[in-house]
């Protein structure tokens, strides 16, 4: 076996021996049922007495029975029940110089703040409740008297929660997840109860009131559920601040002091990591990132972000990104890594193959390899150690690691600070006799270049402005210019010939606004071309979609002659014909005083045309035209409309669907 082994695993296992060679094995219980993450994990002197010990915030087997767990050594010292799974787990100072300096325990579970002084329960704060949907709470006031039944109550709280912009209660989100054999009995339970809606926590961390001291006074700063940022005071438990995020914070790391200065990092469900100010009550700068974020630590003044692209990426406050780490595995956990006594910060990862990766920056220092993947890391001081690594694993397990004094991180890779490349001279050609010229033109006619420029400009513009009028008013574009008749329409010709495939799509582009009663008809030389459909009654047009009309050209000649396709649609009804000027003579004034054979010209809504045209290589769009004048012939049961030769015979349309069509 040893011989066979292969230079990759010589060396693993060179780091393997490395990583033991800093590391002494305090402890591993494989047993110890410890289900939690990083942000439930704390170090803390409960009793004053110098002995650290660790706080676990238990989530318990498969999310079933959550526990408060103080751990002394190896040993479980106290365990507690919680009411709702804990979101973190903080130990803090919450009152000015004493004799004693005992800190607090915080613990962040659903809507509560728990707090815990020598290891008894102190103080319980609350989130303050949101407002109520109003029709919610009518429902179920009629559901406690009886006046609806479960079933009609179901469909109208569905149809609040797809409506209403205030979101529903706990106690109706968990009605509508109900079995239909199980909503009676619900109702009956909780018809009697007083409906709440109160957000929950989603992460906490701690924040220095007034001095940077490491045994200063401390306020929690809460993440919520409601895309919220609270600030307690560490003495009342009263609210001193409130930031709003446009998504919810899951991940928070902050600096400095509240009373004095501090910036706050939150890293938020849509990906993105917001930073706030003291005074700000929004963000201040935005950090997006490409993939969701998995764990947040700030070191020094660079914040390191884990993301699901299995990637650590360094940014600055301001959002600068400074480097990107790839990482052989999944992120699972993250967490700060601080060794007191040489001024060493440094990251630690824990990914899914079981290895416990620590980085200073983007340079790796140290590969911990474990028996199961670590879902929880927590560093710092642990009974009367300085320096103890605490590790939980995905089956509960335990692991208890100490760094040995004469322990000394070594950048394993020259990846700090600039790359060899820049240390690289560039070949720079030297400057020509041309060059110099060129540069002491520029400064003797810098004005006159100059102005040169801009007038060359102004009529770049000029021109382009006219172009764009003439294209409106020949409509020469395939968009209708008038917001009467809102069209987009554009041909797409395929074949090489003789026979071609004409697609014509067609698209309203009105917002609201169905388009109806549109015909589409081809006109063309009958002697040069032969279409087995030249006429479309065109469906109703839905705004945003586009609708593929499909025809085939045949072309006749075999001389290569090419003639004008035009495409329009002539007959656009406006409820009756909509008549402009009307020559005035023996028949009266108006269609109502015409007689049988008189001729009126009518004014039409200018519709788009397209006009195609043959080349040797084919059928190609060439214009787009407007038709704007018809003819037509009142009579008493409808219109007759004339087209003149040699367009194409219009199949039979009219108002009441018995009118003719005739070339003149």
């Amino acid at each position: 076996m040893a011989a066979a082994s292969s230079p990759d695993s010589d060396s693993g296992l060179a780091e393997s021996n490395e990583a033991n060679s800093k590391w002494l094995d305090a402890h591993y219980d494989p047993m110890a049922n410890i289900h939690t993450f990083s942000a439930c994990l704390a170090l803390a002197d409960l009793h004053g007495d110098g002995e650290y010990k660790l706080v676990v915030g238990d989530l318990g087997p498969a999310g079933k029975h959550p526990r408060l767990k103080v751990l002394k050594g190896p040993t479980v010292l106290a365990e507690n029940p919680l009411p709702a799974l804990p979101a973190a787990a903080a130990a803090f100072l919450m009152e000015e110089q004493h004799e004693t300096r005992t800190p607090a325990l915080a613990l962040a579970s659903g809507p509560c703040v728990y707090i815990y002084k020598n290891l008894r329960p102190y103080f319980k704060f609350s989130l303050p409740p949101l407002s109520l949907n109003p029709l919610e709470q009518d429902l179920w006031n009629q559901a406690k008297e009886d006046r609806i039944d479960p079933l009609t109550l179901k469909e109208m709280l569905e149809g609040i929660r797809e409506k209403a912009e205030v979101p529903l209660s706990v106690q109706s989100l968990r009605f509508l997840h109900l079995e239909l054999s199980e909503m009676e009995a619900f109702v009956n339970q909780h018809k009697s109860k007083t409906i709440k809606r109160q957000t929950v926590i989603t992460t906490m961390i701690t924040l220095k009131k007034n001095l940077a001291d490491e045994d200063a006074v401390s306020c929690l700063v809460l993440g919520t559920e409601n895309k919220e940022i609270l600030v307690l005071d560490p003495e009342a438990f009263t609210i001193l601040a409130k930031m709003n995020l446009p998504s919810v914070p899951v991940f928070l790391e902050v600096s400095g002091q509240f009373d004095v200065e501090f910036r706050l990092a939150a890293a938020c469900r849509n990906g993105n990591i917001y930073i706030l100010r003291r005074d700000s009550k929004r963000p201040k700068y935005c950090i997006e990132l490409s993939s969701q974020p998995v764990g947040l630590v700030r070191v020094h003044k660079i914040l390191v972000v884990g993301s699901t692209q299995d990637s650590l990426h360094g940014f600055t406050h301001k959002g600068k990104k400074l480097w990107t780490v790839q990482m052989p595995a999944a992120i699972l956990t993250m967490n700060l890594l601080e060794q007191r006594s040489r001024g060493l910060q440094a990251v630690m990862a824990g990914l899914a193959n079981g290895e416990v990766r620590i980085y200073r920056d983007k340079a790796l220092l140290n590969i911990i390899r474990t028996p199961d993947a670590v879902t929880s890391l927590c560093f710092g001081r642990y009974g009367r150690e300085d320096n103890t690594l605490v590790m939980t694993t995905r089956g509960g397990g335990l692991i208890i690691k100490i760094l040995k004094r004469t322990a000394v991180f070594v950048e394993s890779t020259g990846e700090v600070g600039p790359p060899p490349a820049q240390a690289t001279k560039l070949n720079v050609p030297r400057k020509t006799r041309l060059y110099v010229d060129q540069t002491l033109r520029e400064r003797e006619a810098g004005t006159a270049m100059h102005r040169s420029f801009q007038t060359d400009l102004y009529l770049l513009r000029l021109r382009a402005a006219r172009a764009y009028v003439q294209a409106l008013e020949s409509s020469l574009s395939p968009v209708s210019a008038t917001a009467w008749e809102p069209l987009k329409l554009h041909a797409v010709v395929q074949g090489l010939g003789p026979t071609f495939k004409l697609t014509l799509h067609l698209q309203n582009t009105s917002t609201v606004r169905p388009v109806t009663g549109l015909l589409i008809c081809f006109l063309y030389n009958e002697a040069l071309y032969a279409l087995p459909r030249a006429f479309f009654k065109v469906p109703l047009l839905v705004p945003g979609l586009s609708y593929p009309l499909e025809t085939f050209v045949e072309s006749l000649s075999n001389k290569g002659i090419s003639d004008i396709i035009k495409v329009n649609h002539p007959l656009v009804l406006l409820g009756r014909w909509d008549l402009g000027e009307v020559s005035k003579g023996k028949y009266g004034q108006g269609p109502q005083g015409l007689q049988g054979g008189a001729m009126v010209t009518a004014q039409l809504r200018p519709p788009l045309s397209l006009s195609l045209q043959q080349s040797p290589s084919g059928l190609s769009l060439r214009s787009v035209q407007t038709s704007r004048l018809g003819l037509c012939r009142e009579q008493r049961a409808g219109v007759q409309v004339y087209a003149p030769t040699p367009w194409h015979l219009l199949h039979r349309y009219w108002c009441s669907g018995k009118a003719r069509v005739h070339p003149c």
